[in-house]
This record gives C-alpha cells, sequence and structure tokens, in this order.
C-alpha cells in the first residue's frame, strides 16, 4: 500500500478532502502534525489547503518555518513525490521548494469559482495519467493565488497547469486571478515538488461536479507504486 503523508498545521482545513481523494486512488493516507514529524516510512507527502496560522505576515510564511520543512526537504532530496495545494503551495514557494511565488489576486477579492486549466506535463509523480494539452475542470479558493515570477520565460519547462477556457485556449481573459503567463501549477527543476493552486481533491468524484482530479492521485499511486 501506497503511504502518503498528509501535514497538518495549524488552520489547515482541506485535509479530510485530501485524505478521501488519496483513498479513492487506492493510497493509504496518513495525518501527520507538524510538530510531530516522523516521514522516514512515507512514499509520498501531500501539503493541503487552508489558511496555516491565519495566513498572518503572507499566506504559508508562518508554516514554512515549521520544522518539518526540514523533513519534507529532505525527503524532496530522496525523490519522494511532494504534492502542496492552494495553501500548500504558498508554503512551498515560501520554503522555496518551487519556483516563484504567490501574491494577493488582481482587485484584491478572495475567489471561489470553478476553472479549466490545461496540462502542460504529464511526465511528472502527478501528472502521468492524463493527456499533454488535455484541458480538465476543477475549483479554485483563494486570495493570494496569483503567481509571480520575474522572468516567466526561465521557468517554461516548469509548467505543470495553465489557466485556460473550455478549449484550452490560454489567455488572459480565462486567468482568473492575474497570474503571470496563466500560470496554476509548477514543478521543481527535479520534477518531484508541484505546487498548485486550484484543489483536484475537490473535483475527485462525479458527485462533485467533476472527477478530473482524481487522475492527480492515481498518478501518484502508481508511480509509487512503479
Amino acid at each position: 500500500m501506497v503511504r502518503v503523508a498528509i501535514i497538518r498545521f495549524p488552520g489547515t482545513n482541506c485535509d479530510l478532502e485530501m485524505a478521501w481523494a488519496v483513498k479513492l486512488a487506492s493510497g493509504d493516507p496518513e495525518f501527520v502534525w507538524h510538530e510531530d514529524g516522523g516521514l522516514e516510512s512515507f512514499d509520498a507527502v501531500i501539503i493541503p489547503g487552508g489558511f496555516t496560522y491565519g495566513d498572518y505576515i503572507r499566506a504559508g510564511a508562518i508554516a514554512a518555518l515549521s520544522p518539518i520543512l526540514e523533513e519534507i526537504r529532505e525527503c524532496v532530496e530522496e525523490g519522494l513525490p511532494v504534492l502542496g495545494v492552494c495553501n500548500g503551495m504558498q508554503i512551498l514557494a515560501e520554503a522555496e521548494l518551487i519556483p516563484g511565488t504567490l501574491t494577493v489576486n488582481v482587485g484584491n477579492r478572495f475567489i471561489c469559482d470553478w476553472v479549466y486549466l490545461r496540462v502542460e506535463r504529464t511526465d511528472t509523480p502527478f501528472t502521468t495519467k492524463y493527456e499533454e494539452g488535455e484541458v480538465i475542470r476543477v475549483p479554485i479558493a483563494h486570495a493570494e493565488g496569483r503567481y509571480y515570477y520575474e522572468n516567466p520565460e526561465e521557468i517554461e519547462d516548469n509548467v505543470v497547469f495553465r489557466f485556460c477556457g473550455p478549449d484550452g485556449d490560454v489567455s488572459e481573459e480565462y486567468n482568473p486571478n492575474g497570474s503571470v503567463g496563466c500560470i496554476a501549477g509548477v514543478v521543481n527543476d527535479d520534477g518531484n515538488v508541484i505546487g498548485m493552486m486550484p484543489h483536484p481533491e475537490r473535483a475527485a468524484h462525479s458527485l462533485l461536479n467533476s472527477d478530473d482530479g482524481l487522475r492527480l492521485f492515481e498518478s501518484l499511486v502508481e508511480w509509487c507504486r512503479s
């Protein structure tokens, strides 16, 4: 059984949905309190969404200073897959485990909506069950989700998901938060750490209006088994 650590911080609130999605993909999720640590026996790590420490200073800034991030860094160096969703992506960015940073949405408003994403890479632990260029439908819910990188052309190969229209058209018309290059998800240079603002765990079953997110977790489980 593929064991997946789901990290909990004060203010984490998407942990149960994340565990449910991992179970649907035949994985074995286990909650790990950030102060307890102990990631040695896990096959993968997920940092779910929420509002860690009330998003004081900046979203994810305080959580990124937790000692468990050093353990996660060791997992990354060993090649384990690590996923950060929404607040989890913000934490990974603050810890410099993925390129770029997240800032307030254009219009300075919290956005909760369904969006379309174009899959740009299928060679990561979380995207092998997608097709390159495929369009998937998932929800977003964030206030500080605008991705920024000073020279986006330098990280073109790191882009995993982009906001797009239902036909795959990438343009500012379909960019909900003003992210540079319509970027919705990025991977580190080694390809095993992904941060994404949209919530695949909230689109893991047809009863949720989309099951497009389930294949992300199925990809992870299959990758770990192989």
